[in-house]
Formats: structure tokens, C-alpha cells, sequence
């Protein structure tokens, strides 16, 4: 299935979800202090503003109307406060217009009586006033408006940030530490793919389950380096065992028979299985690669000298003399010579019996597309996809009846352990299209 194009790593998810889960949790808290911090903040505020209308009240019941005069100043002065007779013709706001505001005047005439007024302003002049009476003298006290309003909105929304900034440091620290086992995991699980079978996690995580998974991990290496390593083995007494015999049967063939035709047959079969050992050996050759700049354009022009039968194939190579492409300079090769012996068997005219190939490259950013086509009819395509596929062989391929089916096989898996790909296509015009992927060295 194709990846979607921006992939969510576990890590973003993990954060994502931590994230709104405390972001949530701290708005909720919000709220709920809100309305935990609401009543509290009035009665105290209502307290106040009471304690202060009695003791104006006392202090101005008990003097004598001459002193009066210097106790008003004396209070405006040490407490900010303002005392003053209320008229008749005073014109004030009511001071309730919110919740909180509300709570603050039901608190002052519960605490006062029932006839004390709570206004904002007073003639033009803003602040809480409170009016009330001593005796049967009507006055008006001014406090300050800090005393009683509740956080401001700006407060609560700075606590919020410092909140959510808090949150959001500690989500990421929680999520990376969640996701290092995967990232570990992951990144030992490439190097076993790329061959580096001692690659071991840690068995002593503090997490059981981890634990449990590298332990697992660590045994399967241990096994695919078992494995491998019985592979080496087995590869290379396959080779001797077989090649050795190989090489006695041609040289008793070319020594006893004496019939050319049948001695160049038997010659020519001995050699196609000496061919066909190879190609085993080489689809089945350990995945470690060394990478170096290697000159692509005299690479190819080597193997183009090395040809067997140059009589049935040209190639026209047309490629820059200065590009360099990061691979292993003797799997490239193999590469390249799998292609045009794939070509020469496969690719010929029927009526020159030549097979035409031309090769060619463009550069894509950090990557080099090679190209190499053939003249022949092309391949049907649903057999494209399946052409990579080990011992599978096109139509061609099943007429000759010489090849082992893994030709093309080799080459996709040579080009994938040098970091690249091959993409076949059928050309509009006729002719079979490959296009290798490798890396530029610089």
C-alpha cells in the first residue's frame, strides 16, 4: 500500500495526544478555580468594604460635627478613602452588572442592611461608593476598585500559557522517552537488514515489556547470524564441490572425445552450468557493501570490452567521462554485465541478429538515473512487475531456455544494498527500459 504523504510519526502522536490530554485536564482546573476562587474573593471583598463603612460610620457617629471635618481628611489621607454627606440630587450607577459585581452588593446590604447602595459612580466620579446612613444622615464612602475585582482576564490567560508551555515541554520529554525503545528497535532492525548481524539492544531496560521484546531481538540475530554464517559456509563448499568436478568433466571431455561438434556441445553445456552456479552465488552473496566514488562512464566501458560474443551487441555508452556515483566498484560491475548479457541473449533483432542497447544518465539532485535500453519488442506488461521476481523468465527467455531467471533478480538486489533501485518500463517506441538509481559521490 502507498505511504500517506506526511506520515505520523509516533512520536508527534504521542506528543499530540499527551498534549491534549493535559491541555484539557489544565483547562478544566482553570475553570474550576474560576469558580472556586469566585465566592471567596466576594465575601472577602464584601468584608472589607463592610469593615471599612463601620468604622467610618463609628468614628463619625462619635464626633462632633465641628471635628467631623478633620477626621474625613485624616481617612482620605492614610486609607484612600473618600467620605462625603449623599444629597438628594447625587446621580450614581449601580454598581452590579456582572456576577462577581452582584455577589459583592448582595454581600454589602446583608452586611450593612437592606437600604445600603452599591454604585460604581457617583456623579461622573468612578469607584465603589457605598451608601449608608448614621442615624438619620445619608453618606457616601468611596474605596478603590482593587479591592474587590476579581483576577483580570489577562491574569488567568498568562497562567494559562506559563500552563500550557509547562505542558507542552513536559509532553515531549514524556513522548521521547516513550518513543527511544521504538527508535532503538528501529534502528537496529535496519542494520540487520543491512547485513550487521551483531547488532544487540539492551536486556536490562527498566520496562518488561521492552525488555522482553530486545531479548526476542536479540535472539533472532543471533540466529540470522547463525544462519548467515552457515550460508557462507554452505555457499562456498557448493562452489568448490561443484566447480571442481565441473572442471574435470571439460578437461576429460576435450582430452577423450574426439567428435569437434560433440565436444564443443558438451564444452558449452559444462560452461552454461559453471554460469549457472555463478549466478546462485551471486543472488545469494551477503548484503555487506562498501561504498566508494567510482567513475561510472569507465566502468561501463569495461564491461563493454568484456563482453562474450561483442559480434551479437552494440552499445552505444553515453555517459558523462567525469560522474561519479557512490557504489561497490565490483558490484556495479556485475550489475552492468548481468544488463548486457540479459541484452545480447534476449534484445537481438530478428533480422541482424544484433542486439542494440544504449546507455545514458541524467542527475536528479543527489541521485543518478541510469538508462539503459534495448531494441527488442519489449515485454508484456503484466510481466514487467515480475521480471525481478527470481527464477521467473519472460517468453524470450523460456525459448532460449539458457538463462536461470535470476539475471534481473541480481541486479535489483545489488542495486538495493548499494542505496538504490531499478524500474523497468516498457518504451513507447519499442524496446525494454531500465532505470538504475544510484547516489551521486558528491
Amino acid at each position: 500500500m502507498p505511504e500517506p504523504k506526511a506520515p505520523l510519526t509516533l512520536f508527534w502522536r504521542s506528543f499530540a495526544l499527551l498534549a491534549l490530554l493535559l491541555a484539557g485536564g489544565i483547562f478544566a482546573w482553570v475553570l474550576a478555580l474560576q469558580k472556586l476562587e469566585t465566592e471567596p474573593r466576594v465575601a472577602l471583598a464584601a468584608q472589607q468594604i463592610a469593615s471599612l463603612v463601620n468604622l467610618s460610620r463609628e468614628a463619625l457617629r462619635y464626633t462632633d460635627r465641628i471635628n467631623r471635618v478633620a477626621l474625613v481628611k485624616a481617612m482620605s489621607a492614610s486609607e484612600a478613602i473618600r467620605l462625603m454627606p449623599r444629597e438628594p440630587g447625587d446621580r450614581w450607577e449601580p454598581f452590579e452588572e456582572d456576577r462577581f459585581t452582584q455577589g459583592v452588593g448582595s454581600e454589602l446590604r446583608a452586611r450593612l442592611g437592606p437600604d445600603t447602595i452599591a454604585a460604581r459612580s457617583v456623579n461622573g466620579v468612578p469607584g465603589l461608593w457605598v451608601g449608608f446612613s448614621i442615624e438619620k444622615d445619608p453618606w457616601w464612602l468611596r474605596a478603590e476598585t482593587a479591592r474587590i475585582h476579581p483576577l483580570r482576564g489577562s491574569t488567568w490567560i498568562v497562567w494559562l500559557g506559563i500552563a500550557l508551555l509547562a505542558t507542552s515541554i513536559g509532553a515531549v520529554a514524556i513522548a521521547r522517552l516513550m518513543q527511544r525503545p521504538l527508535r532503538e528497535l528501529s534502528s537496529a532492525a535496519g542494520r540487520i537488514r543491512a547485513g550487521e548481524f551483531e547488532s544487540r539492544l539492551d536486556e536490562t531496560a527498566v520496562t518488561s515489556e521492552i525488555r522482553d521484546v530486545n531479548r526476542g531481538f536479540n535472539r533472532m540475530a543471533r540466529e540470522l547470524a547463525k544462519v548467515d554464517k552457515d550460508r557462507a559456509v554452505m555457499l562456498a563448499g557448493i562452489s568448490h564441490d561443484l566447480r571442481t568436478p565441473l572442471a574435470r568433466l571439460r578437461l576429460e571431455a576435450e582430452m577423450s572425445v574426439s567428435d569437434v561438434d560433440a565436444r564443443a556441445n558438451m564444452a558449452s553445456d559444462i560452461v552454461q552450468l559453471d554460469t549457472i552456479i555463478g549466478k546462485f552465488m551471486d543472488y545469494a552473496r551477503p548484503g555487506e557493501t562498501t561504498l566508494r566514488p567510482v567513475g561510472l562512464a569507465p566502468l561501463v566501458e569495461r564491461e563493454v570490452l568484456a563482453l562474450r560474443h561483442p559480434e551479437q551487441i552494440r552499445i552505444d555508452v553515453r555517459l558523462p567521462a567525469d560522474l561519479q556515483v557512490l557504489a561497490d566498484e565490483v558490484e556495479l560491475a556485475r550489475v552492468f554485465a548481468n544488463l548486457f548479457e540479459n541484452a545480447r541473449r534476449y534484445g537481438r533483432s530478428a533480422d541482424t541478429g544484433i542486439a542494440r542497447v544504449q546507455v545514458s544518465c541524467v542527475v536528479s539532485g543527489a541521485d543518478v538515473i541510469c538508462t539503459v535500453r534495448d531494441s527488442c519488442s519489449g515485454v508484456p506488461a503484466e510481466q514487467l512487475s515480475q521480471l525481478t521476481t527470481p527464477f521467473f523468465r519472460g517468453d524470450a527467455a523460456r525459448t532460449a531456455a539458457t538463462g536461470t531467471g535470476l539475471g534481473l533478480a541480481i541486479v535489483e538486489k545489488t542495486l538495493q544494498r548499494m542505496g538504490g533501485s531499478l524500474t523497468l518500463a516498457n518504451a513507447a517506441d519499442g524496446g525494454l527500459v531500465l532505470h538504475l538509481r544510484l547516489k551521486t559521490a558528491g
